[in-house]
């Protein structure tokens, strides 16, 4: 059971997982807090159904990759490549975790389950296969990665509106998957280029790619600036949206010096840190504001 358990989550990318819920719920009491109440019942309706329609995103990713797993470090111990579980058994898991995490989340409203089909549809049968073909694998990816906040602020209603608040929390997600996507090609590049993964925007660790990650980690601060600059958000959330944008930028600045690997680990890591801190501070100035 331990080992089922363990092939599981790295089946279905747990950490990633767990970010892409985080995102989804963060989003989720923002309109909740724009209503003026907190369902929670509707929050673990989409806790648990954003943690299926992701699972089964990642299952079916691992599934198309599996032979292209085979050959790089760093995803030769998935379950599938690894033989511990076979191609019939991790389809039977995502179809049932993408079938069952769409009827649940569709209980909150219809918009948010088919955004979630979308999403599905997008991450594993357009980004996936074109991962191997050019770096603008990184751009399509950005919209399925963007698409949690949409999805948790849209599950807060029953009758979801269109508004600038969703907008702008998409549009910060997007903006900010260009260096974190990055930042992470650089780092495993050398492992990439055996599966013949092409992620950096050059598809090698030049200058110009290094200048790329720049250029979008200073698009990321006017981006995240807005929530302020719209109303909806404080003076807090601009304040540190503003200084962890800036050491961001920094980060990069540092990766187009030195062309190394370990300043493109602190864009990596600054990537995983900035955007569960802007979320939560989001959320705080948003609720005390």
């Amino acid at each position: 059971m331990n080992g089922f358990l363990s092939d599981f989550k790295k089946l279905i990318k747990l950490r990633l997982t767990f970010l892409v819920v985080f995102s989804a719920s963060v989003s989720f009491l923002i309109g909740s807090k724009e209503q003026g109440n907190i369902n929670w019942v509707n929050w673990v309706i989409l806790t648990i159904g954003g943690f299926l329609v992701t699972g089964a995103a990642n299952g079916f990713n691992e599934i198309i990759e599996k032979d292209l797993d085979k050959l790089m470090a760093r995803t030769s111990n998935r379950p599938i490549p690894a033989g511990r579980m076979t191609t019939g058994q991790a389809l039977v898991l995502s179809l049932f975790m993408g079938l069952t995490g769409t009827l649940v989340l569709v209980k909150l409203n219809f918009l948010t389950g088919i955004l979630s089909v979308f999403s599905i549809f997008l991450y594993a049968f357009f980004y996936t296969p074109m991962k191997r073909k050019s770096p603008v694998a990184v751009f399509i990816g950005a919209f399925p990665g963007a698409l949690p906040p949409l999805i948790g602020y849209f599950a807060a209603f029953d009758n979801p509106r269109i508004s600038w608040i969703p907008i702008v929390l998409f549009l910060i997600q997007f903006v900010w998957q260009f260096p974190h996507f990055w930042g992470i090609a650089w780092v495993l590049d050398d492992d990439y280029k055996k599966a013949g993964f092409r992620l950096l925007p050059t598809t090698k660790r030049d200058r110009v790619s290094a200048i790329f990650t720049l250029v979008s980690t200073i698009i990321l601060v006017p981006v995240s600036l807005l929530p302020t600059i719209m109303g909806f958000g404080g003076y807090i959330i601009g304040g540190v949206s503003l200084v962890l944008g800036l050491i961001f930028c920094w980060f990069a600045w540092q990766l187009v010096w030195k062309l190394d690997i370990a300043s493109a680990r602190k864009v990596m890591f600054g990537s995983f840190f900035y955007l569960p801190v802007v979320q939560l501070v989001l959320l705080f100035d948003f609720i005390v504001k």
